[in-house]
């Protein structure tokens, strides 16, 4: 054995792994055993996570943790993993929402038990790589792995009857867009012989090529944030998918459309990205009135927070195409935090499917009166997605404005009159369903939450305020990655 091997970035990317092999050989009727090794697999990874940010050096912008494997040697293609002040988070946030998904479906998930929490150990262990690999080709091989986990989870164990279609739509949608992402890629090694992240930043692409691939990489990209007109199949994807397919869904995978132009838009192609910006600010400031308007007019609870993500995204785009040092850093903030926050949110909604088995929002009210526990938790989480200061969205979306100003007064205002629509329909989504008279005609008992799902939202509660009270714990961490980045744009 080696010294590396005790690279705590290396044993957080495999141990995922192990847990698939384990499970494999448990016998599917000892669904309790599975539940088990789900969990202690799980929380082992998100331990080795934290090891990753004891050891990282924030004083500078060079990959940490790093380890190569020789893979297709003859071809110049190495296997190597990295981690950064960017990527770091997003490997703390998946590793993270993975226990809680676990947990939340201990009783909800009855069949093949074995297999869904396969299932998530393969996501998990593919939305690592997503972020820490440092191959284009591998990042491309694993961007498009996470569909087939997220696949089954829809189809599989989604909650009605439109699950199929949901669960088609969901890989047809994102399949589709990272085709041109495929032919970018092959471009870039043809050109430059090489697939290796660090050396393809020391590259110089012509203007015109830079334009042509800067739309292909985008195609992929925008499916997955996702940004309006690509984003169709979130709303139904999150309709049908099981609570912790929509925890990790809205958690994680919509952070891999940020994270790819963060890694690569904006450093291999600095001239299209500033060309491009107005076309980004467009379609996100769209994205972020017209889902927030399209929010106040839902009537299923779970597509109430989809299309409130769908408006938050939005902002996370204005914020990575300000090109300033404080819009990029608000809007990986801003990722982290919807990450927890509609987490949270989605869980809530599970909370109360499981119990009712309708996410009609007409039959509920009165909602305090019978789950007071329930209610409090639920008022934080709705403050916390309108940005209430003291919360994580607070300072991310502030360090966005901050930095879009600096671009545009007036996308800046425009963006503000989101932030207004995203207080009226959290404020209003949470008086619908907490105040007025209890709907006794529907429901012929009421429970609130249970110890298991009270400890779960007090771990997202204190994530969120850890956040929102010491936002400088992350950005210590990001600032020498993202003044890199904005050294890699040269304006």
């Amino acid at each position: 054995m080696t010294i590396e091997l005790f690279n705590p970035l290396l044993l957080t990317s495999l141990t995922p792994f192990c847990g698939i092999i384990i499970l494999h050989f448990i016998p599917s009727m000892n669904i309790h055993l599975c539940r088990l090794v789900g969990l202690y697999i799980s929380c082992l990874t998100f331990i080795l996570s934290l090891f990753i940010w004891v050891g990282f050096d924030s004083n500078t912008s060079l990959f940490q943790f790093v380890h190569t494997f020789n893979w297709l040697q003859g071809w110049n293609i190495y296997y190597t993993i990295g981690v950064d002040g960017i990527s770091l988070f997003f490997i703390l946030l998946t590793t993270f929402l993975t226990i809680i998904c676990v947990l939340i479906s201990w009783n909800s998930v009855q069949t093949l038990v074995k297999e869904y929490l396969i299932c998530f150990l393969v996501l998990e262990f593919c939305l690592i790589q997503v972020f820490s690999v440092l191959d284009l080709l591998f990042f491309y091989i694993f961007f498009e792995s996470v569909l087939i986990p997220m696949f089954l989870i829809v189809g599989v164990w989604g909650s009605r009857l439109r699950k199929i279609r949901a669960a088609y739509q969901l890989f047809l949608y994102t399949l589709i867009g990272s085709l041109l992402m495929l032919l970018g890629l092959v471009c870039v090694y043809f050109q430059t012989g090489t697939t290796d992240i660090q050396l393809l930043w020391q590259t110089q692409f012509s203007e015109f090529r830079q334009l042509v691939l800067w739309l292909a990489f985008f195609a992929s990209f925008a499916v997955k944030i996702p940004m309006i007109p690509f984003h169709i199949w979130l709303p139904e994807a999150h309709a049908e998918a099981p609570t912790a397919g929509s925890v990790i869904l809205a958690g994680v995978l919509l952070k891999i459309g940020g994270f790819g132009f963060l890694r690569f838009s904006l450093p291999l192609f600095p001239s299209a990205s500033v060309f491009f910006t107005p076309f980004v600010f467009s379609l996100s400031l769209i994205a972020v009135i017209y889902a927030s308007l399209t929010t106040l007019r839902q009537v299923d609870l779970k597509k109430i927070i989809a299309y409130s993500s769908v408006s938050h995204m939005g902002f996370v785009t204005i914020g990575i195409f300000s090109l300033t040092f404080q819009g990029i850093e608000g809007s990986i903030l801003l990722m982290i935090s919807h990450g927890l926050i509609s987490a949270a949110l989605f869980l809530c909604i599970g909370i109360l499917y499981d119990r009712y088995k309708t996410r009609i929002i007409k039959y509920y009210t009165g909602l305090i009166q019978v789950m007071p526990i329930f209610g409090i938790f639920f008022l934080f989480f709705s403050f916390a997605n309108l940005g209430f200061p003291g919360t994580s969205s607070f300072i991310g979306e502030f360090l966005v404005l901050f930095g879009v100003f600096q671009s545009s007064v007036f996308v800046t205002t425009l963006a503000s009159v989101g932030m207004v629509l995203g207080a009226g329909y959290s404020i209003w989504l949470f008086n619908r369903i907490i105040f007025g008279v209890l709907k006794t005609q529907y429901f012929l008992f009421f429970q609130d939450v249970s110890r298991r799902e009270f400890w779960i939202l007090t771990s997202l509660v204190l994530s969120i305020l850890w956040v929102g009270l010491h936002p400088n714990s992350l950005l210590n961490e990001l600032h020498f990655s993202i003044m890199n980045l904005i050294e890699q744009l040269k304006i």
